[in-house]
């Protein structure tokens, strides 16, 4: 075989395999670019401050403080079944508990709802709504759901809830008024808002001060997006609780 076709033949290899290492390196540079912008928007999704109060938001909580929302001291430091005294609940009431993580409270609202009544614990991290569940089973409530959460949308039925509970965790929302807006439409005709926040006007309390929220910020931020303050109750250790419904249309 004459050494040309060989030169020829080899060089037709070689430009094959340069536009397939051309077309491959370009794919992964487009692949690239698509991932960056995803996660691009992803960030500029989420919020650093809110735009009402100029509040800066808190980071989450992970998993590695899952056994500090089961401490024996939050019993007298955070008073919860007097906290949940002033929602009044009632048997056949559904219950959202958003931001339940292990449900240290979404088991105490089950136990008061009962019989006919049932609580969603709502969270964005898979690994609380496994120990949650764990611990309704063992709690032997059957009148418990887990929803796996996103940042701005607790994926809750439409129109069903009575009571959305927020303790200690609004002031961690990352996009905070998507979050609102989509929590409104799960509430029930007369289904009430509530949040419990750390007083941030008690520089006492032993809270890192991004882990608190004032009065004035609450309702300015809330009521932003069309709910209105019905009742705050100022009688916990720590915290205060907020009573909110859906503002009617004028």
């Amino acid at each position: 075989m004459p050494n040309n076709f060989l030169r020829f033949t080899n060089i037709q290899v070689l430009a094959k395999s340069l536009r397939s290492l051309f077309f491959i390196r370009r794919g992964f540079v487009i692949l690239s670019l698509l991932v960056y912008l995803i996660l691009f928007n992803v960030a500029m999704l989420a919020q650093t401050e809110h735009p009402v109060t100029g509040r800066k938001i808190a980071p989450v909580m992970g998993m590695g403080g899952a056994d500090w929302l089961e401490r024996p001291e939050r019993e007298w430091e955070e008073s919860p079944d007097q906290m949940l005294d002033t929602l009044e609940l009632k048997p056949g009431q559904t219950v959202a508990d958003v931001g339940a993580g292990v449900g240290y409270l979404t088991l105490r609202i089950a136990k008061r709802v009962t019989p006919g009544g049932k609580v969603y614990g709502v969270d964005v991290q898979r690994e609380m709504l496994v120990r949650l569940r764990k611990n309704a089973a063992k709690a032997k409530l059957s009148n418990v759901d887990t929803v796996l959460g996103t940042e701005n949308d607790p994926k809750l039925p439409a129109g069903q809830i009575d009571v959305i509970l927020m303790v200690d965790v609004y002031h961690e929302l990352s996009q905070p008024q998507a979050m609102l807006q989509n929590m409104k439409k799960a509430l029930s005709p007369t289904g009430r808002l509530v949040l419990v926040e750390y007083r941030k006007e008690d520089p006492s309390i032993p809270i890192r001060l991004e882990h608190k929220m004032s009065a004035v910020e609450v309702q300015a931020e809330v009521e932003a997006e069309g709910y209105r303050l019905e009742k705050t109750i100022k009688t916990l250790p720590r915290q205060n609780v907020f009573i909110f419904r859906a503002a009617k249309p004028n």
